[in-house]
């Protein structure tokens, strides 16, 4: 599995906030710019409306994005739902156009699904009253794959401004916030909390801006891919214009380590506090795996 972060002593949190990396070349092939500044308007650039970019997407995202539907998950009963659980379950399978699931503010304990025969889904909070999708699932019970508070097997998925955390983040408490192993999926504007395991990049192409994830031992691990592909293995993570801070006994924390044959992480325009380890990464006892 490619960039399982890790600590080395003591016990650490590490935060990260990816701010400008991207799983595709931009339209007009221009790289993400090295000044932070201008991430933004390059975004702005390349990511168009849709009437400016129907000749360049696949006819799938076409028909979906053409009259996507709107339901609501409210606590106290004024949506169309009280529940997630309940608004995905009304969704169709292999429905064709895109559904949007607004949730208001509150807490929301449940295990969520994405199932894979339900693509075109997207969840939306309020980025002023972001709801927290929270559930008390760990790796001992569930397996570290199936842990996860959110998980996403579905194509095409899209979060913004949610909030997804393993309920009782604790010492040993293993437990993935989310798993995500569909493809062409991106979030904006999300927080992930956890202990060990906190997101779980499972497989697939997949997009963060300006997202906030939290935890100690192999926080984000997985065989996503990002920007380009790795020489041997299709996949890679890239992190560009991103923070990386924590706090921990010793520097001991890696950037990564070689969990499998052919890890590839890239870190580029990326701030790094002092909590990570001088030599950066582990190759976990395999020295083949340091190239």
């Amino acid at each position: 599995m490619a960039g399982k972060m890790m600590h080395a002593a003591g016990f650490i949190i590490i935060t990260i906030l990816l701010a400008g990396s991207t799983p595709a070349v931009a339209n007009d092939s221009t790289p993400i710019p090295a000044d932070g500044s201008q991430v933004g308007s390059w975004f702005d650039n390349n990511v168009k409306p849709l009437t400016e970019r129907k000749g360049t997407l696949d006819a799938a995202i076409v028909t979906a994005e053409d009259g996507p539907k709107l339901i609501k998950v409210m606590k106290d009963g004024s949506g169309n739902f009280k529940t997630l659980t309940e608004a995905i379950n009304s969704i169709p399978e292999r429905n064709t156009k895109r559904v949007v699931v607004y949730i208001g503010g509150g807490v929301y304990n449940e295990k969520i699904k994405i199932p894979q025969n339900k693509p075109f889904v997207t969840l939306y909070g309020s980025p002023n009253n972001m709801p927290n999708l929270t559930f008390d699932g760990t790796a001992q019970k569930y397996g570290t794959v199936y842990s996860g508070t959110l998980i996403v097997e579905s194509d095409y998925f899209r979060a913004a401004n949610i909030i997804v955390t393993p309920d009782g983040i604790r010492p040993d408490a293993q437990a993935v916030a989310l798993q995500i192993s569909g493809d062409k999926a991106s979030f904006y504007n999300c927080k992930f909390f956890g202990f060990q395991d906190t997101l779980y990049d499972y497989k697939g192409l997949h997009f963060f801006k300006d997202c906030y994830i939290q935890g100690t031992v192999d926080f984000i691990f997985g065989k996503g891919k990002s920007l380009y592909l790795s020489a041997s293995e299709d996949n890679e993570f890239s992190f560009v214009h991103c923070k990386i801070t924590g706090t921990t006994y010793v520097r001991g924390t890696y950037l990564g380590r070689a969990w499998g044959s052919s890890p590839t992480v890239v870190f580029a325009y990326t701030d790094m506090a002092d909590v990570v380890h001088p030599e950066r990464w582990s190759d976990f006892g395999h020295p083949e795996r340091s190239k």
